[in-house]
């Protein structure tokens, strides 16, 4: 029997009217399926419409148009205790004057279940969490951590089909951020239940997804896998967002030629294509005359063969070390530009380096509007 998805969204938009009265779109005709069991981010930056999509799904907003979906049961005007799916807020939510017990058993008594059931799900998720020492102090009692814990057994104890996490990690620090990254991994693998978890962090997103849906100004740029989105990405928006550090792009003219096409920019900047991934999509294009170009700082090489590679003047501005890595600036021809490197190599600030790019290294994008 082939399960129903866990939750669907068809052609959500929501739509507010600013103090002139004119539109403001939240979010704008999204389209998305998610599995049962299936870890899966909503990233982007600030106003793009991740919490208000996520605030739609959990029944706190109100679509403009489309449906929602989950388990196969259209929920797009159900109350959200009727929905099959549990919260867990940004700034944790926590009811100042309650025991952390309380908390906990709070959502479950007003769904009416007896003290039995009630006292059952605390016991097993305080146990999952390791929270059994927290239960009787209150949350002022409790470090940033131990919060993010208590706020995720409440979701936990009811049990939902749909677990939506709102940035439940940007209150905490660095490692404790990494430590409940896995936490948050082995609990949603232990329950098998579906997780929307929404960041405008990529780090996040890429780390714990199994999908991801990128978005900007209320639509969906680009859906996939974190892998597709890196190797892949849709256009220069999707190139600049995943990636730390970014894809360094720049504009190149595009000429064909009679073996092929050149790429010409700046201080008589050419580079020869002639066969490859890169020739094929330029092909496939039509040959136009601009095109923007895109290369990760890995893929930037300080030493290579100038014959099988492009080959790209620069002066070093400065370095940052970065674990084991360096991020070296530089300015070239086309634009400034960043490359990784070991950290063992020295770049001194104003030498001359070449750099060494392999064609079918080169990503693609249409100029924007």
């Amino acid at each position: 029997m082939v399960k129903s998805p866990a939750l669907v969204l068809k052609n959500i938009s929501k739509c507010f009217l600013s103090k002139r009265e004119k539109p403001v779109w939240a979010v704008q005709d999204v389209n998305l399926e998610v599995a049962p069991g299936e870890f899966f981010a909503i990233l982007g930056p600030s106003g793009s419409g991740k919490s208000s999509l996520l605030r739609i799904i959990a029944g706190l907003e109100t679509p403009t148009s489309g449906e929602i979906h989950i388990v196969g049961k259209e929920v797009t005007f159900v109350s959200p205790k009727d929905r099959n799916v549990a919260m867990v807020f940004q700034n944790y939510a926590l009811y100042p004057h309650m025991t952390v017990r309380e908390n906990i058993a709070f959502g479950l008594k007003i769904r009416g279940l007896n003290s039995g059931e009630i006292a059952t799900r605390i016991s097993e998720a305080s146990q999952m969490l390791r929270i059994e020492a927290l239960l009787d102090r209150k949350p002022r009692q409790l470090s940033g951590g131990e919060k993010q814990r208590v706020a995720l057994a409440r979701a936990l104890v009811k049990r939902p089909a749909v677990f939506l996490l709102d940035e439940p990690l940007s209150n905490l620090d660095a490692a404790l951020r990494h430590d409940m990254r896995a936490e948050i991994l082995r609990l949603q693998r232990k329950l098998g239940a579906a997780m929307i978890y929404v960041t405008h962090d990529q780090t996040e997103a890429l780390a714990m997804a199994e999908r991801m849906a990128l978005l900007r100004q209320g639509k969906i740029e680009q859906l996939g896998t974190p892998e597709e989105l890196y190797q892949s990405p849709h256009n220069a928006f999707v190139a600049r967002f995943i990636g730390t550090p970014p894809m360094n792009i720049f504009p190149l003219r595009v000429e064909k030629t009679s073996g092929g096409c050149r790429l010409l920019g700046p201080e008589n900047l050419c580079w020869e294509i002639r066969k490859g991934r890169t020739y094929k999509a330029l092909e496939a294009w039509g040959f136009p005359p601009r095109i923007l170009v895109g290369i990760r700082p890995e893929d930037m090489k300080i030493s290579g063969n100038g014959e099988k590679s492009l080959t790209l003047p620069s002066t070093v501005e400065f370095s940052e070390l970065v674990s084991s890595e360096k991020w070296v600036y530089l300015k070239s021809p086309v634009d400034s530009l960043m490359v990784k490197i070991p950290s063992r190599e020295n770049v001194a600030p104003q030498s001359r380096l070449t750099l060494f790019v392999s064609p079918d290294h080169l990503h693609l994008f249409r100029e924007e509007a």
